[in-house]
């Protein structure tokens, strides 16, 4: 039974862990002496029967084999529900089932009993010598729980110093060899060993375990500093694959319009609209790049103060609302005049990009941009459209940079990055946001928007730099 060490888990302490570890020493170090606890009854048996005390040998002999009998139920249990489990698991065991040590000790306690004036000097000497070895063993089989090696020490040696003092006073009266004292004297001084041996050991390999668990948590450290840099390569990657494609496409449309016009300068009327759009559309894909350039390098600004919603809902419809209009959709408002405590710049971003997506992916019926107050006073956002909606599928994974649904019209001049940057600003605010969509009727996005904190918010964007949000809203 080899002891493991297992990963570490996050919510595992370092007391607990090393506790749970000291654990699993003690079984696998006892069950590896568990033949030490068995062999010597039948020595011990066969070298004391014969002089005059065969009930108390047979007595003797039946405790110890019970006692080794539910040691080795003990093992069993432990090995098959046990020895994987949970460092509280563990300790709990080992608090259910430790009295089975001390009763062992009391067995070897009570050994001397049986030969101290009444066997021969060599049989005694082979009896003393045996107590000694299994005083010596225990030192190593119990340390990793100092206080069952404390307990298994006093109770070996206690127990026959107490019988000596009652066989010197009770059956000799004070008169009998002066040697038994000796003993006595000789047994105090072996239990005072044992214990400070135990406890050296103890210590030894509590600090062994100490190095331990900081080395596991170092390796976890440094595989979690790997990965999020083969991470940050990856992204980097794929954001440079990115760029390279959506970029192409209107830099390419713009080459071709800037020739149509040297080629045929009466077509200026049909081309500059044409162009115009190419270029929003480039400028677009800078602003995405800025924005997230700045939010992974921590470098977001904030100015967090009272936003007066009326003047910044007033301020997005007339951005958005000739968008909706040129793509026959209807926009509509239903505005509630309130203020809020948060960046009126960010805000406005976040708003905005949630009713540029809005338009962008319905193609008829239209989009509705509502403020609702609730009963405690808080605000909240909802933009609602008619347009090709989200699968359950993706409603998580669109807040992931680079992230574009497949099956949508609309994702090839883009980065991906749009409600991944509306997800982080809100976060850095502390604004929830949520969706629910229904694909082919319609995306509901609604922004909660709680007081913001700026000492929070500058803790969030100080925290969101060179990393991703675990989970979204």
């Amino acid at each position: 039974m080899t002891p493991r060490s297992p990963a570490l888990r996050p919510a595992v302490d370092e007391t607990d862990w090393i506790n749970g570890e000291l654990v699993k020493r003690l079984m696998h170090t006892a069950y590896g002496s568990r033949i030490w606890g068995v062999t010597p009854i039948p020595v011990m048996v066969g070298v004391f029967w014969g002089y005059g005390n065969g009930l108390g040998v047979v007595l003797w002999a039946l405790f110890a084999t019970a006692v080794c009998a539910a040691r080795f139920w003990i093992f069993h249990r432990y090995r098959r529900h046990i020895m994987r489990r949970d460092a509280t698991t563990q300790v709990a065991f080992h608090e259910r089932y430790g009295w089975i040590w001390p009763a062992g000790a009391l067995v070897w306690g009570l050994s001397p009993l049986l030969f101290v004036e009444r066997a021969s000097l060599p049989n005694q000497f082979i009896g003393w010598l045996v107590f000694a070895v299994l005083g010596m063993l225990a030192v190593n089989t119990f340390a990793a729980q100092l206080r069952t090696a404390r307990l298994y020490i006093t109770v070996l040696v206690i127990v026959p110093v107490l019988s000596l003092c009652w066989m010197v006073s009770m059956e000799w009266d004070f008169e009998g060899p002066n040697e038994h004292y000796w003993f006595i004297i000789l047994l105090l001084m072996f239990w005072q060993v044992l214990l400070g041996a135990a406890r050296r050991t103890h210590m030894t390999l509590r600090k062994k375990y100490e190095l331990q668990y900081r080395n596991l948590r170092l390796i976890e450290s440094l595989t979690r500093q790997t990965q999020a840099a083969l991470d940050a390569v990856e992204i980097k990657n794929r954001f440079l694959a990115s760029a390279t494609h959506d970029l192409r496409q209107p830099v390419h449309a713009l080459a071709l319009y800037a020739d149509w016009l040297r080629g045929e300068p009466d077509l200026v009327r049909e081309i500059a609209p044409k162009i115009v759009e190419a270029t929003k559309a480039v400028n677009a894909l800078f602003d995405s790049l800025f924005d997230f350039a700045r939010l992974d390098s921590g470098q977001t600004k904030l100015n967090i103060g009272p936003v007066n919603l009326s003047t910044l809902m007033h301020d997005l419809e007339v951005q958005y609302r000739p968008l909706a209009q040129a793509k026959g959709l209807d926009f509509r408002m239903h505005l509630r005049a309130g203020v809020v405590h948060s960046d009126p710049i960010l805000l406005q971003r976040i708003v905005g990009n949630l009713i540029s997506n809005a338009i962008k992916y319905t193609l008829k019926g239209g989009v509705l941009v509502a403020i609702r107050e609730s009963a405690r006073g808080a605000f909240r956002v909802e933009i609602w459209d008619t347009g090709v909606g989200i699968a359950p599928q993706h409603q998580q994974a669109i807040f992931r940079e680079f992230y574009k649904i497949p099956t949508h019209s609309g994702t090839e001049d883009g980065f991906g990055l749009g409600l991944y940057i509306v997800s982080r600003l809100a976060h850095i605010l502390g604004h929830p946001i949520s969706l629910s969509s229904r694909l082919g009727r319609g995306t509901r996005f609604r922004l909660v928007l709680a007081r913001a904190d700026t000492d929070q918010a500058a803790q969030r964007v100080a925290e969101a730099a060179g990393a991703q949000l675990d989970s979204m809203p």
